[in-house]
């Protein structure tokens, strides 16, 4: 079975005790293989990664998110202080919506990436684990003068992911079927209070959902009844957001990428544009204008060795042009997939290039992204 490799994910803390999430006991009491991901304890599998992959795909899988960060930033006219620090348009998000945004700096680098949806009085946010206190750290900060940021450390976050997930759900609360993509509403779940977003990080049609901690296992036992719902762990969770062409903090967008670097400015909004009035305005607006050094493209590897992070991808002449940042096998392609970012002159999909793999030098080809076509929840007209 191909190997799937987290090295330049996990993020460990020596000085800290091993957290835990509300479901640990759960997960092992499953057969999950755990691992330490950003100070966690997390599932790396459980019947194995490219089973849960493929079943994700077909049917429905359930994760575990609750190492994320969640927060609430109140009064409801915390958007515009939120647009001080985000380049993406939060003041006109509608009650119930959600947009995909980033944090950025001075240098239109990323700090993180994070959902943000609107609620009557206040905005929900979900951030990324290994950045969860330093993101908090830097809103509230940033906000404290007319906004009150409230970390929910009390919920857990589960992922429930793939094209039945909306049958699965509907069982418990019909109102779920017909959510539309990228919103967010309050609904019941198994007896359970629940904030139900519909997102996904997978290319399927996934919800998140935010339950009390304490009412966790419950909800989760309750969707692993139902038959189409398997659980997944993080091997699976990076092998689908892969082949669906999703980035990763840390990995592919970090400190050092832009949001154009990153194939990101469809984030932008006109009004943002026009308006500016974020960190790192001034880079990000004149790459909009002028273009970038250097893009984030998808690879196509020949043969069926893996490229891993950090791998050199060069030009025909064996000049450098780039590096990956994620590699491994797709198992709906059925191949290695990869991405990276390379020199602009060398993103056009079909460029032949070099990237090393396993201490040689193999030929790949620059791909369009996404490998997998992508099946988010198309509202109905």
């Amino acid at each position: 079975m191909p190997r799937v490799l987290l090295e330049n994910r996990v993020i460990r803390h020596p000085a800290q005790e091993l957290l835990r999430t509300p479901l640990d006991a759960l997960h092992r009491d499953l057969g999950a293989k755990m691992v330490l991901f950003a100070g966690y304890a997390m599932p790396l599998q459980f019947e194995g990664i490219i089973a849960e992959h493929h079943h994700t795909r077909t049917a429905a899988g359930l994760f575990d998110v609750s190492h994320m960060g969640q927060a609430r930033l109140r009064p409801a006219g915390a958007a515009e202080m939120l647009e001080t620090l985000v380049p993406g348009d939060i003041s006109g998000l509608a009650a119930g919506r959600m947009r995909y945004t980033v944090l950025t700096n001075a240098d239109g680098g990323i700090l993180d990436d994070l959902m943000v949806t609107a609620a009557a009085d206040h905005l929900f946010l979900v951030v990324n684990a290994a950045c969860k206190e330093r993101d908090f750290a830097h809103i509230e900060e940033k906000t404290k003068a007319r906004c009150a940021l409230e970390v929910m450390d009390d919920r857990a976050l589960l992922a429930l992911q793939g094209p039945r997930a909306a049958d699965v759900l509907a069982r418990f609360a019909p109102a779920c079927r017909n959510m539309p993509f990228m919103s967010g509403e309050s609904q019941s779940l198994a007896g359970v209070a629940c904030f139900v977003t519909r997102s996904g990080y997978t290319g399927e049609d996934g919800f998140e959902i935010s339950a009390p901690a304490d009412e966790a296992v419950t909800l989760a036992e309750s969707l692993l009844d139902e038959p189409e719902v398997r659980p997944a762990g993080l091997g699976a969770r990076d092998t689908l957001r892969l082949e669906a062409g999703l980035c990763l903090y840390g990995a592919d967008i970090d400190e050092t990428t832009t949001p154009l670097e990153a194939g990101l400015g469809w984030i932008i909004g006109r009004r943002r544009r026009a308006e500016g009035g974020f960190p790192g305005a001034d880079v990000i607006l004149g790459q909009i204008a002028d273009g970038v050094a250097r893009k984030r493209v998808g690879l196509r590897p020949d043969g069926r060795a893996p490229v891993r992070a950090h791998a050199r991808i060069m030009d025909s002449n064996g000049e450098a042009i780039g590096e990956v940042t994620s590699g491994g096998f797709g198992p709906s392609v059925g191949a290695p997939v990869a991405m990276g970012y390379v020199a602009s002159t060398h993103a056009a999909p079909g460029t032949p290039v070099m990237v090393e793999a396993r201490g040689k030098t193999v030929p790949a080809t620059v791909a369009k992204l996404p490998f997998v076509e992508l099946r988010y929840f198309k509202t109905q007209r």
